[in-house]
């Protein structure tokens, strides 16, 4: 989208439910600069951009600024509307969040990014966009344009999963589980699509591949295990190791995460204690591992002591 082009923003009519405000439309936000934020709850992208979002948003709105976050799911899961609200309170949003889930406020803006930054200027036209993480200080100087003012920026600091990525180890890709996207299975024998099979680990994983062990179906965007005890091992080379999970329709579900055949200990991620134990309770992305020595090739495996998890994709900082 051109910034020449003076396009301006499109309604937000379209979306489902708003959270944390009234609907807002023209009349609401007329004479305000807006910043538009689209977003998937799961997003490990998103996660690391909202401690931004969020300082601008409160650094700002005394000044004129409205922040808009805009929820277009990415998976089945992240169309409930609990699990969004969910994550507007575990990340202590609050601006106002329109509820997209139809996709007809990212179709008028004709997005395809997670996250995507939009801004917006007094007159409702759209000034400056960006995709992805990055560009801070580039996009709060917009953020002071659009409103007509100068001054220092606002110190952010990201904490836990919100923790800016370690780039310079960062040597694993996203890795998705169902089959629409996958890539690097391991497993013995392959994958079967859409019908229930047993599965074993390799006796060894080659690095950024992964593999199942137990009775799972592979779906087309998510992996379901059938019987106690599955799991799901990975050879990674990252700081962070992240999985987005779902209990489905289960209570929440225990699980056990090893490195290298060994409890984690000080490089457990903040859903895993030191002994590696972990409960999924709700849907969304967990983290793991956080390395705590040198970055190198570790192994995750991860078990289900409950049948019913649902596993969609692993994310790396």
């Amino acid at each position: 989208m051109a910034v020449s082009e003076r396009l301006h923003m499109p309604s937000l009519g379209g979306a489902t439910e708003w959270l944390n405000t009234e609907p807002l439309g023209p009349a609401e936000l007329r004479g305000h600069a807006v910043l538009v934020n689209f977003w998937t709850l799961t997003c490990i992208n998103w996660l690391r951009q909202e401690p931004y979002v969020r300082a601008w948003s409160q650094a700002y709105r005394n000044d004129g600024l409205v922040v808009i976050g805009v929820h277009t799911p990415e998976f089945s899961f992240e169309h409930e509307i609990d699990w969004v609200r969910q994550a507007i309170t575990a990340r202590a949003i609050d601006y106002p969040v329109a509820v997209d889930n139809d996709y007809q406020v990212w179709s008028a803006f004709d997005n395809h990014y997670w996250p995507a930054l939009y801004f917006v200027d007094a007159d409702g036209v759209i000034r400056d966009h960006h995709f992805g993480e990055g560009r801070y200080e580039q996009s709060e100087r917009v953020v002071q344009r659009l409103l007509g003012i100068e001054r220092e920026l606002v110190p952010v600091e990201g904490l836990g999963v919100e923790a800016e990525a370690d780039w310079g180890h960062l040597r694993t890709p996203e890795t998705y589980l169902g089959y629409s996207r996958s890539e690097h299975f391991a497993s013995p024998d392959g994958a079967a699509f859409d019908e229930r099979r047993a599965y074993e680990l390799p006796e060894s994983l080659p690095v950024n591949h992964w593999a199942l062990a137990g009775e799972w179906t592979i779906g087309s965007e998510r992996a379901v295990l059938h019987h106690a005890g599955g799991s799901i091992g990975y050879r990674f080379h990252a700081r962070d190791a992240h999985l987005v999970l779902s209990p489905g329709a289960r209570e929440p579900i225990p699980f056990r995460v090893l490195l290298d055949g060994e409890a984690p200990g000080p490089s457990h991620g903040v859903d895993v204690d030191e002994n590696g134990n972990g409960l999924l309770r709700d849907g969304r992305l967990y983290q793991l591992v956080r390395e705590h020595d040198a970055v190198r090739e570790r192994t995750l495996e991860i078990t289900f002591v409950e049948p019913g998890v649902e596993a969609y994709v692993f994310t790396f900082g």
